[in-house]
């Protein structure tokens, strides 16, 4: 059943009363802002926030530079430096301490920077150093690289992979070191597919097989399928990688046996890339899955006296919106039953209403781009986070799956370092607002929650008060 044009309605409460109010001060229902940091007016991406050493550490990727400043400042060397990865301490989320900035690819937004980080400590890892942690990330679209921050103020360089186009959302499996690198790698037909690594030794990569679509490999003819966007693991345990191909368009959910990919042939003949596979959705054309997030084994309240299917499984898909002020389909959220994984079904839909926030008239993209993908006891099966750009951060009861109900957000105040984001509409006046663009979202075992902002206006630290908090399991104290 499609519920999105409902919960929009119910959602309006939720939504702020005006356009202005988001660009000159916080709007915030049952959420609260703990601790703030500029990240150098640094656009940014992907933040993962690490436990190290009695530390909480927090590795955030960069978009490229903006055509007003390609080569941001840093404060700590005294030198311009290409967007790459910042590294800041958040022990004290009230007081979060900018540690160091690894530079990135040259270029601007999407064509530079280093995007995406994923975090493993050396002594979770097979046959990694101990003492080390690992920073996992891309090296704009040509490179990953393997980085040693045990020392998070001097990380130091420990392996490369290169010859790429097109890298970003990796996964990294610590308990194996099994990697999922978003690449292009020679000869392949779109820009993104998978290789797969073994990284269980950090500074000898192992190379274990290239993965797509059929269609997408050297010497295939005929249309291309949708390029990859990203995948999620459960590892040896759960047996499963969940792939998401398409951005904000041909979307497809493709749901894998883990172990039929990593030891099946590997030879990418259209017969071997399809034989891993298990199930798949289909989407339609107008939308993407840039964030394909497993909720297994749920509990339904309503399925409690049913015979069968008392629990079932899911995968939330987030897409993101590419256009800014609403020239395009609108991006959200698909809420998929694949607890009969050769048939996954979209039950519900979840997405912010425009009106009355005015959202596609106030500037920048409106719409969904990415959910947090820590799956801590304290959220996990109770709350999700979605990135919403000018509609900041919306937190989402999913405790049925089948009727997802916002029940806090947070948009921040713009600042000095935020960038403007300009469109051309269909009477072909420009219009450009300096505009709020909430890009990716990441919460800790601590609850806390992490937004980065696209347009330069740097990371949010944030808690949930009132009836939001009462739905998460936060420890005793």
């Amino acid at each position: 059943m499609r519920r999105f044009a409902t919960i929009c309605c119910a959602l309006t409460l939720a939504a702020v009363s005006s356009a202005a109010s988001a660009q000159t001060k916080p709007d915030a229902k049952d959420m609260a802002l703990v601790g703030t940091n500029d990240l150098q007016g640094r656009a940014a991406y992907q933040p993962s926030i690490h436990e190290q050493n009695g530390r909480w550490i927090a590795y955030i990727g960069h978009h490229g530079g903006t055509d007003a400043d390609p080569k941001p400042l840093n404060s700590i060397t005294g030198q311009h430096e290409f967007n790459g990865t910042s590294i800041v301490d958040v022990t004290d989320p009230q007081h979060p301490k900018y540690l160091a900035h690894i530079p990135g690819e040259e270029g601007l937004y999407e064509g530079g920077g280093a995007q995406m980080t994923r975090v493993c400590n050396g002594k979770e890892l097979p046959k990694g150093d101990p003492k080390a942690v690992y920073l996992l990330r891309v090296f704009g679209n040509s490179a990953h690289e393997i980085w040693n921050t045990a020392d998070p103020a001097h990380p130091v360089l420990v392996s490369r992979i290169d010859g790429l186009k097109g890298t970003h959302k990796n996964f990294w499996e610590c308990d194996t070191g099994i990697a999922y690198l978003v690449s292009g790698a020679p000869g392949w037909r779109v820009p993104r597919m998978t290789q797969i690594y073994d990284l269980s030794d950090p500074a000898h990569p192992v190379k274990i097989r290239d993965f797509g679509l059929p269609g997408q490999q050297p010497g295939a003819e005929g249309p291309a399928p949708i390029a990859l966007h990203g995948a999620i693991s459960t590892g040896p345990k759960g047996n499963r990688v969940y792939f998401g191909y398409g951005t904000n368009d041909r979307g497809l959910l493709q749901i894998v046996d883990r172990d039929k990919l990593l030891n099946g042939p590997k030879e990418p003949t259209d017969e071997n890339l399809r034989a891993p596979e298990v199930g798949r959705l289909e989407l339609s054309p107008l939308n993407g899955a840039h964030t394909v997030l497993p909720i297994l084994d749920m509990p339904i309240a309503e399925f409690a006296k049913d015979k069968v299917g008392k629990a079932r499984n899911f995968v939330v898909v987030t897409d993101e919106q590419i256009l800014n002020e609403c020239q395009e389909a609108r991006q959200f959220v698909w809420f998929v039953d694949i607890t009969v994984e050769k048939h996954p079904a979209s039950v519900a839909t979840w997405g912010v209403p425009e009106s009355p926030g005015d959202f596609c008239s106030r500037g920048g993209r409106f719409g969904t781009h990415s959910s947090n993908e820590n799956m801590t006891p304290i959220y996990y099966k109770k709350l999700m986070f979605f990135a919403h750009f000018n509609a900041g951060l919306r937190a989402v009861d999913i405790r049925d799956p089948y009727h997802p109900r916002e029940v806090a957000h947070y948009i921040p105040a713009v600042t000095k370092n935020t960038d403007k984001r300009c469109t051309k509409r269909a009477d072909g006046t420009e219009h450009c607002a300096v505009v709020i663009q909430t890009n990716n979202v990441e919460v800790d075992d601590r609850g806390y929650i992490y937004i980065v902002d696209r347009a330069n206006t740097g990371m949010h630290i944030l808690s949930l008060t009132g009836a939001a908090r009462e739905i998460a399991s936060f420890p005793q104290r």
